[in-house]
């Protein structure tokens, strides 16, 4: 029996089994909190945290919660349960708290808060938001809870060069806008940065197409929601480029790690177009949330930005059943202390099976979208020969009227935009792109323009005639490396970049001497530029 004839036999039996319940993640917060009394400052945090967890419990915690003590609260699954533990050098507070969804039967959204102090240092604040729930299709759109907006108000929160605000920034003044492009490409920077620009025929100079207040509120601690006026958005543009700005009402995230090298296909663009209607805003809304949702879980890691509840409550349990010990407690308070434990070490085992399953769930959706943009990189190649061919047949060319880049800052992106679905940049020729000593910027195009068009064409057997020792222009051909050749990976697969294009004679002075290694790629029907502008040096030269 096939496996899908065996998972058709099964069916009617499975759907008499109650669906599985499964744990995801959501989101992730991680901060310094600021103020000079460090105990003050995390005593304040913990009190505004179970003010918000009292709140959503339907009754009133225990005294023990509010003196920062362990404690156990049930009530119809409003559950909430503390723990605290430390010794001289630090002091750990946690909390987590179930709350059943008021409007979905069977979810249940799981918070976990953790206030930690250690000697000499910066209270650190942590928070997961987790839900339970049996449905295949789980939409949610996320949003910071309610107590880290408490926490900010009532203390303050730093995370990096980033101060964790509810209201949106705006940008005033040129000082601003230089503050902002800094912070933009500062590679301290945890928190993506949201751009919201405001058209230039806005009645409200201030007012972005998107209501920046409830975004920045919804992403708090997430994300940074930045309002940048139409006359400041040229900084911008001047300091990064067309490719990587934002500007005339469109919105763009700039994730951390953005520099002036980046790949602009990287940080998402949503243009001023796609927002003209209340669908788009509300779609574009959704999308900046949930991204900043999912680059937290990425990007604050389990274990050292961010502390399971788990760990914590196994650990206080440890320490304790270790003073019993010392102690000499009676058997009986030991096996009461070692059973919890061991209850404790269930729970935890079976969170991390959660956590397993969520990543192993994440993978699988990784792959299928990574086939899917495979599939559409391969139908976008395709389209582009088609355009091109119907172009030539008209007699035109759509190298014809091509503007070369002015300078390296910009080769990277000119290639991306102009040689899309025909040439492509590796990493390494990327990085050695960004300022190399070579200095003819133009003819290091030119010769791309020529991979890009007369290169391919031959491999593609849509032109005649060899490609080695081809003349590109005076000084410039096209050989085998021979010796020259190496190996090298490109999405996976094992290449050899066997051929390149030369200037420069027996040069080799690094501002006159041009090397540009590719390789044909079948598949995708491009030509990958290995490495450039630098001669490559090898044994064999």
């Amino acid at each position: 029996m096939n496996r899908t004839a065996f998972s058709d036999a099964l069916a009617p039996i499975a759907a008499r089994f109650p669906k599985v319940v499964r744990e995801h993640e959501i989101l992730r917060v991680a901060a310094a909190i600021s103020g000079a009394d460090f105990e003050q400052s995390a005593k304040t945090a913990r009190h505004e945290v179970l003010r918000w967890a009292e709140r959503r419990s339907g009754g009133q915690l225990p005294g023990e919660a509010w003196k920062s003590q362990n404690f156990d609260y049930f009530s119809g699954g409003r559950n909430s349960v503390g723990v605290r533990f430390g010794n001289d050098a630090s002091d750990i507070w946690a909390i987590r708290a179930d709350d059943p969804d008021k409007n979905v039967a069977g979810r249940v959204w799981t918070t976990e808060v953790v206030v930690g102090v250690l000697a000499g240092q910066q209270p650190r604040f942590s928070a997961r938001l987790l839900v339970s729930s049996s449905e295949d299709d789980l939409k949610i759109e996320p949003h910071s809870p309610g107590f880290v907006q408490q926490v900010a108000e009532s203390c303050g929160l730093q995370l990096g060069p980033q101060s964790i605000e509810s209201a949106p920034w705006l940008i005033d003044s040129d000082e601003e806008t230089d503050l902002l492009t800094d912070l933009m490409v500062d590679p301290a920077r945890r928190l993506p940065l949201f751009v919201l620009t405001v058209p230039e025929a806005a009645d409200d100079l201030n007012s972005p197409l998107l209501d920046a207040n409830v975004l920045s509120r919804a992403m708090l601690g997430l994300g940074q929601v930045v309002i940048l006026p139409a006359i400041h958005t040229w900084k911008l543009t001047d300091r990064f480029g067309r490719y990587k700005s934002v500007f005339g009402g469109a919105v763009r995230a700039y994730l951390p790690g953005f520099s002036a090298d980046s790949d602009p296909f990287g940080h998402r663009l949503v243009l001023a177009n796609q927002l003209s209607n209340s669908d788009g805003i509300a779609q574009c809304m959704r999308w900046m949330r949930s991204l900043a949702a999912s680059e937290s879980i990425r990007r604050f890691r389990l274990g050292e930005d961010v502390l399971a509840f788990a760990d914590i409550r196994n650990a206080s349990l440890q320490t304790g059943q270790q003073r019993l010990k010392a102690a000499g407690a009676g058997d009986a308070e030991q096996l009461a202390a070692a059973m919890a434990r061991i209850d404790a070490l269930e729970a935890q085992a079976k969170e991390k099976d959660a956590t397993n399953q969520w990543i192993s769930d994440e993978h699988a959706l990784a792959e299928q979208r990574a086939e899917a943009a495979e599939a559409q990189h391969r139908a976008a190649a395709f389209r582009i020969q088609q355009l091109v061919e119907q172009m030539r047949t008209t007699g035109g060319s759509p190298d014809a009227v091509l503007e070369l880049p002015n300078s390296w800052a910009d080769f990277a992106n000119w290639c991306d935009v102009h040689l899309a679905g025909r040439l492509v940049l590796s990493p390494a020729a990327r990085r050695s792109v960004r300022a190399p000593e070579f200095e003819d910027v133009a003819l290091a195009a030119r010769c791309l323009i020529w991979l890009a068009s007369e290169c391919r064409d031959r491999r593609m057997g849509e032109a005649q005639g060899s490609l080695a020792e081809e003349p590109i222009e005076e000084g410039v051909r096209n050989s085998h490396c021979g010796g020259d050749q190496f190996d090298l990976d490109w999405q996976g697969q094992r290449y050899t970049a066997d051929w390149h294009v030369k200037s420069g004679g027996n040069t080799r002075d690094p501002k006159r001497c041009l090397r540009i290694y590719y390789f044909w790629e079948p598949s995708t029907q491009q030509i990958v530029v290995a490495e450039m502008p630098a001669h490559r040096r090898t044994a064999a030269s």
